[in-house]
């Protein structure tokens, strides 16, 4: 494996150490809502597969290697970048969320609309952590498919997903939810 392939699996590590102590706290708490369908389940496991498992057929096995392709340095340095950004994204977005966090749409019982940290700035940290990785993952991973089919599978979660987030977190926080959308961005700052 070559630095740029090892940086990526350091970063699935870091990323697995900030959402499992939550996700932890987050699975004895009551839900009042939980809208886990087929189809969100279906994605929620391509993703799974696109950031890890292909990636990992990819680092252990000469099974893709027809599907290489070679970037300048420079490149699997800007993915570098762009993973640290996600990486710090996801940090914040859960330091700030606290268990009102959850892979799926669910509300808590007490469940409080966050608007401060980085949700002061957008509505969709979570999703813009997601954008960076998928930047990120061609670029560590030169491989047209461990690098690019987390991207593609993403597109299709993200275009079906953050509209239904939206609408559950309207019907739970109707005017509040309004005036925040009105003031911030969803996954890029307004300006």
């Amino acid at each position: 494996m070559d630095v740029f392939t090892w940086i990526y699996f350091i970063a699935i590590v870091i990323e697995t150490a900030i959402h499992t102590p939550l996700n932890k706290k987050r699975k004895a708490e009551k839900m009042s809502e939980r809208r886990i369908t087929t189809q969100e389940k279906t994605l929620l496991g391509l993703l799974f597969l696109g950031m890890l498992v292909v990636p990992i057929i990819y680092a252990a096995s000469n099974w893709l290697d027809f599907a290489n392709y070679s970037l300048p340095s420079w490149a699997g340095w800007a993915g570098v970048v762009f993973i640290a950004g996600a990486i710090f994204v996801f940090w914040r977005a859960h330091a700030d969320l606290g268990l009102n966090w959850s892979p799926s749409l669910e509300i808590r019982e007490k469940h409080e609309l966050i608007t401060r940290g980085i949700y002061g700035i957008i509505r969709h940290p979570m999703y813009a952590s997601q954008w960076l990785w998928v930047i990120a993952q061609p670029l560590l991973l030169q491989n047209w498919i461990a690098g690019f089919i987390n991207l593609v599978v993403f597109v299709l979660f993200y275009l079906l997903r953050v509209k239904a987030e939206e609408e559950l977190m309207l019907e739970t926080f109707g005017d509040q939810y309004r005036e925040y959308m009105q003031k911030t961005g969803g996954v890029i700052p307004r300006l």
